[in-house]
């Protein structure tokens, strides 16, 4: 498999400011391996949106997938509790 181009929102380089650094770092890992499986095991497809989400301790890492393009933007990174609120 190809492996995919990662691009972020400008809302998730915002939202990855307020984070700890040791949680910093484990996003980034976790974002990093979506270039080579953009669906691992656990990622969920959102309702009602394209959009897929997957787990990172008390973390989501909201993204859209461009297949034809080989692209994934991580739009979102956030707590739990808020990660879903508009």
């Amino acid at each position: 498999m190809a492996r995919f181009e990662l691009k972020f929102a400008a809302r998730a380089s915002k939202d990855l400011r307020g984070v700890p650094k040791t949680d910093v770092r484990r996003i980034m890992q976790r974002i990093v391996a979506l270039q080579d499986d953009p669906r691992p095991v656990g990622a969920i497809k959102l309702a009602g949106r394209e959009t897929f989400r997957v787990r990172q301790g008390h973390y989501r890492i909201l993204y859209d997938i461009f297949d034809t393009v080989l692209v994934v933007e991580v739009i979102q990174i956030g707590h739990r509790r808020d990660v879903y609120r508009n």
